[in-house]
């Protein structure tokens, strides 16, 4: 409960002069801080996820995500860091051609961008707008709609997203998002597990999906508790180590 005092004090004593913006700001901040907090910038972070081997590296804003698995030709490993993209096959540096390196980078950055969150939500590329408190299955949220600039917000930005944070305990425990490309889709996503890492939680989800893509994401809660949303796929991290 003393969480969300301190977030409410927070909520009314920004009321009539601050953006939603703002208000929304300090949600993400309670969030970020609820999993992890300053462990996000300074990291060593290994899972698996899907067959793949992945570490997030981060220090005073210097990155590298790393993918790596094994197939017939050999052993790949994909790095995505502050100067871009590099693949690299059975220990040579593999050519590829831009549309390639962006659509593996996109790849990396998307499996590392979900596990890693609220870190990130207060990016400067992101518009984040309080849309209220909303209840899902008994429990209190704060509902925080998430759009992009063109300007830094990477080749979906596009996409628009939906974060709910429970009110009490600052945790993200929903999201959905609509995102456009390969046709376009609307996900809605359930926290089904958490690791804890010296610090950091992070997130299992089910992945539901909508096939009308002019659903408004914040119907998504309500269509979940009626079981009129279907479940595409388990998103579940392995072997989760911080080092």
């Amino acid at each position: 409960m003393t969480r969300l005092i301190h977030i409410s004090l927070l909520l009314i004593a920004l009321a009539g002069c601050a953006t939603s913006n703002d208000e929304a700001r300090i949600i993400v901040d309670q969030a970020i801080k609820a999993h992890g907090g300053d462990q996000f910038d300074h990291m060593v972070l290994e899972f698996d996820f899907r067959d793949r081997h992945y570490i997030a590296e981060r220090k005073d804003g210097v990155f590298q995500y790393h993918r790596i698995w094994r197939d017939s030709t050999g052993q790949y490993h994909d790095i995505v860091s502050n100067e871009g993209f590099t693949r690299i096959l059975n220990g040579d540096t593999v050519n590829l051609s831009d549309k390639d390196q962006q659509k593996y980078s996109n790849s990396v950055n998307s499996v590392i961008y979900f596990a890693l969150l609220p870190y990130g939500l207060n990016d400067k590329a992101v518009n984040k707008f309080v849309e209220g408190i909303v209840m899902i299955d008994g429990e209190p949220y704060f509902q925080v709609k998430v759009t992009f600039d063109e300007e830094g917000g990477g080749q979906d930005y596009e996409d628009e997203f939906m974060y709910w944070f429970h009110t009490e305990t600052a945790k993200l425990d929903y999201l959905a998002y609509l995102y456009h490309v390969n046709e376009g889709g609307i996900r809605f996503r359930v926290v089904t597990n958490r690791h804890l890492a010296a610090g950091l939680l992070l997130n299992d989800y089910d992945n539901y999906k909508v096939e009308d893509l002019n659903t408004p994401l914040d119907q998504l809660p309500q269509m979940y508790e009626q079981g009129k949303l279907e479940k595409l796929s388990e998103i579940d991290l392995k072997n989760v180590v911080l080092k």
